[in-house]
């Protein structure tokens, strides 16, 4: 049995477009990035944080393959989480504006005795952005629980240039990496 460690809808979303069957399991771990830490390290540290927190909430004999998952934002070097007030969101719009950032999905797969990763790494390019163009934005409620203050998948998409790399891992779970690592598993159709 597959198990989400994870509240978030999108993550719920993108399994059910893969067609596959899992149950939620919430777990609370803290996203703080030490620094000696590089981006990388970071979010495949707190993805499998969250699927091993997931393992623990499940008694042994039940067999779980809990799913684990982190996105971040990265842009020199800086790593930007959920924005934590409109002003922080606005900061955020204003240092992506114009430039190209990186997106980092870690999925993490956790079993008795098993457990293993990937990282996916997408490059998106923002538009310039104008003081309007943010505000608006900010409004409208959409960056708020979003890594970067942005969510591909809504109007946040209307800001976005370019994507090299993943739609489904910029959205929070690299569907391509998480299918890979699930056949592993052997909880997919191997193709």
């Amino acid at each position: 049995m597959l198990y989400l460690a994870s509240q978030s809808p999108r993550r719920r979303e993108l399994l059910q477009q893969a067609g596959l069957d899992f149950a939620v399991l919430e777990v609370d771990i803290p996203e703080l990035r030490d620094a000696t830490e590089s981006p990388q390290d970071y979010v495949q540290r707190v993805a499998r944080a969250k699927a091993r927190a997931g393992l623990a909430q499940l008694a042994a004999s039940e067999g779980g393959v809990v799913l684990g998952a982190d996105t971040e934002v990265v842009l020199d070097g800086d790593v930007f989480g959920k924005p934590v007030d409109a002003d922080d969101a606005a900061a955020m719009l204003r240092r992506l504006s114009g430039r190209t950032h990186e997106v980092m999905s870690a999925v993490w797969l956790v079993a008795e005795g098993r457990e293993q990763g990937d990282v996916c790494l997408s490059r998106v390019r923002f538009a310039t952005l104008s003081e309007v163009d943010i505000a608006a934005y900010v409004a409208s409620g959409e960056p708020f629980g979003k890594a970067g203050a942005y969510a591909i998948q809504g109007h946040g998409a209307t800001l976005i240039e370019h994507l090299d790399g993943s739609y489904s891992g910029v959205m929070g779970l690299p569907l391509f990496e998480t299918v890979r690592l699930l056949r592993r598993f052997e909880l997919a159709a191997a193709r």
